[in-house]
């Protein structure tokens, strides 16, 4: 811990005294496209002789039908249940056999695999993709217990969690119309009407080449790289046309609250605010918001709600500005004992006023910038997170966009800072959910 906050430290004041800090950059990525659409991102990365091979699909929980929430994240396991050529549990232990090791996530916007190999053993994994995107079995038992599989992770992770069920709420109201209303899990009633069906109706439909985006970074020739790409892919027939998500969402013409009951110690408040996301002009100084609110122990609302007044055992804010829709702002914290939710959210919205009514200091604001930029930069600090920040850019904004964030960031001044608080991060466009905390007996369990 002592050494990564020195290295932090020193990253920070290396970006003060005015020497560049190095990250990707949209100018290294070569760009390829097949005839069936697939498009390929490489990087070229020689540090090490590895490299990751990752599989970008463009679906997510906001493309789950209405009545089958989940369904994304549930292809997602049953994307690791075999093929006719390679059997249940193959795919992983083919990786590990050749010393790697894989994975896979499944977002609002996009569903995510992953490998990272010797770079010589890349054709594995080009073998394996290839070959489950187009002949998945999708057998009716291996459905039937994942769907269990599934439906034990959402109660031990929402439904037995206070916090993360009061974010599903708050998300859900935030949200009327707009898909991003739904959960990456789903709902617990929607995963059981799942059947065999769904789930083969929606790999047909979005598991295609011309709905989906290779990603290799690495110590790899791009050339031989591309070719077995072309080999193992070009033949696969591209899918149907997709329609555009409808991500409208009415305007907001009033605060929400929600209220959540649960077995728990403490109250908890998250508020979210609807604002722009990248690239949107706003967005940076958003970004720099957060940072100035809550990033470390000198942040604003750690220093005046956990250290000063001792109202809060955490308080803090942060921003989701990457994404397809609508991005949030979140403020939120758990109170201490023996204060209450409305001290805490008193709390929490005296630091936005200040905010509002003066601009933070040049220094305070020089200070956020340089955090974000080394945060985004050390982000970056392995060929799998620098695929998966691509991947990310590339399957909401473009990854071209790369480097206009950190000159987005550079370019924020303190009257920014002050002007979009005060533009976004109103009442009428806020949505709380308040935990409140019951013992078990009140429960009726």
């Amino acid at each position: 811990m002592i050494k990564k906050q020195f290295f932090l430290i020193m990253v920070l004041l290396i970006a003060i005294a005015g020497f560049p800090l190095k990250a990707l950059s949209a100018t290294q990525v070569r760009e390829e496209f097949l005839h069936n659409g697939l498009k390929v991102l490489i990087l070229e990365n020689h540090k090490a002789p590895t490299a990751t091979f990752q599989i970008w699909y463009r679906v997510g929980s906001a493309s789950d039908p209405l009545g089958r929430t989940g369904i994304s994240h549930l292809l997602e396991h049953m994307m690791f249940k075999g093929t006719e050529k390679y059997g249940p549990k193959t795919f992983s232990q083919t990786i590990k056999r050749a010393g790697g090791r894989d994975n896979a996530f499944t977002s609002k916007d996009y569903t995510g695999y992953f490998q990272l190999l010797a770079s010589g053993r890349i054709d594995i994994s080009i073998e394996l993709e290839a070959d489950r995107m187009t002949n998945l079995l999708l057998q009716e038992n291996e459905v039937l217990s994942e769907r269990d599989v599934v439906k034990e992770e959402r109660r031990l992770r929402y439904e037995d969690d206070p916090q993360s069920l009061v974010y599903e709420e708050v998300i859900a109201a935030a949200f009327k119309s707009h898909p991003y209303r739904r959960p990456v899990i789903g709902w617990m009633a929607d995963l059981n009407s799942i059947i065999r069906q769904d789930l083969v109706d929606h790999y047909r439909k979005y598991y295609a080449p011309n709905n989906a985006v290779i990603i290799v970074v690495g110590d790899v020739d791009p050339d031989a790289v591309m070719e077995k790409i072309t080999e193992a892919f070009e033949a696969i027939p591209t899918g149907p046309e997709i329609r555009s998500l409808g991500m409208s969402e009415a305007p907001q013409t009033g605060e929400r609250r929600v209220y959540v009951k649960k077995e728990a110690e403490l109250p908890y408040l998250l508020s979210v605010f609807k604002v722009p996301t990248i690239p949107h002009a706003d967005s940076y100084a958003l970004d720099v918001l957060s940072t100035i609110l809550s990033e470390g122990k000198s942040s604003r609302l750690y220093s005046s709600l956990v250290y000063d007044k001792k109202t809060a055992l955490s308080a803090w804010a942060a921003y989701d500005g990457i994404s397809r829709g609508p991005g949030l702002f979140y403020l939120g914290g758990t109170a201490s004992p023996g204060t209450t939710a409305d001290v805490l959210e008193n709390g929490l919205l005296e630091e936005i006023e200040r905010l509002k009514q003066e601009p933070p200091a040049e220094r305070e604001v020089l200070k956020a910038k340089n955090q974000a930029e080394a945060s985004f930069i050390m982000e970056q600090d392995s060929i799998y997170m620098q695929a998966k920040t691509l991947g990310t850019f590339e399957l909401t904004v473009g990854w071209r966009l790369i480097d206009q964030y950190l000159e987005g960031i550079r370019s924020v001044t303190p009257e920014d800072v002050r002007r979009v608080a005060k533009k976004y991060l109103t009442t009428d466009q806020k949505t709380t959910g308040i935990l409140i905390p019951i013992k078990k007996s009140e429960g009726g369990a």
